[in-house]
């Protein structure tokens, strides 16, 4: 991990490196834009730039900016801390005044001629990530290590589900629920449940449409839309292949 402090230009300039990029401003203003996500970079506010992502930043007059450069090989190493997590997309932070200090600190010791020699970046680094990670809750995974998905979270999901049924949903958007990453996520859930997140999503969609079957008068290509299904034959495969009975039968049977 490479930590630097920075005057960025005033002229914007634009590019991309292999490196998973954080950087958090130590003394005036910077903006920054990726993805075209657009936002100021000061000391409240920080931007994180994925690796490969594509940015445009300027300066605004003089400024100190904190720059991480954290390559790809290293945040797969620290992925047991979930510090990867903090990559995943593009994004703007706003820090907390208790972050102040510790930016403070690093100002000060990175300003030193023997930080880089004695490996006081890598170390200021990791704290101010593991810092900022557990301040945005980014720091579920160290906990799921220990156990399962909670009942309560279980509950969660499936009332998170339920709300959702007329639209796609997916893995990232149901692990978001619990604070967990999409891969950590997928493991807990099939531990907790017996089944994937794509099958538990799929027989809680085929129950609803069960339901609504028995209980309205509602047309089928109607139940399969609000249930999430692309078309009426495919709630019917789904039928067939979860209650072996097709929507006729399932609605005759009330």
């Amino acid at each position: 991990m490479r930590t630097r402090i920075l005057d960025l230009p005033v002229q914007t300039a634009t590019h991309a490196h292999p490196e998973h990029q954080l950087v958090i401003g130590l003394r005036g203003c910077a903006d920054f834009e990726v993805q075209g996500q657009g936002g100021a970079v000061n000391r409240l506010h920080a931007c994180v730039v994925p690796s490969g992502e594509a940015h445009a930043f300027s300066g605004r007059g003089h400024n100190n900016m904190l720059i991480m450069d954290l390559p790809v090989a290293a945040a797969g190493a620290l992925a047991s801390d979930g510090a990867h997590r903090l990559f995943e997309r593009p994004r703007f932070v706003q820090l907390d005044h208790q972050l102040q200090g510790l930016l403070d600190f690093a100002q000060y010791a990175l300003a030193a001629p023997q930080a880089a020699d004695d490996g006081l970046e890598w170390h200021l680094g990791g704290v101010v990530l593991a810092s900022l990670q557990r301040r945005l809750g980014l720091d579920g995974d160290v906990q799921r290590a220990r156990g399962a998905l909670s009942a309560q979270e279980l509950q969660r999901l499936e009332a998170y589900v339920l709300a959702n049924l007329d639209r796609p949903l997916s893995v990232a958007a149901l692990a978001a629920q619990v604070c967990v990453s999409s891969s950590h996520f997928h493991a807990l859930y099939r531990q907790a449940t017996g089944m994937t997140p794509h099958q538990h999503v799929l027989a809680l969609r085929v129950r609803e449409a069960a339901q609504l079957l028995r209980e309205t008068r509602l047309p089928v290509a109607e139940i399969a839309s609000r249930c999430g299904f692309s078309s009426q034959s495919a709630l019917t495969h789904a039928l067939r292949r979860q209650l072996g009975e097709t929507p006729r039968a399932v609605r005759l049977s009330a």
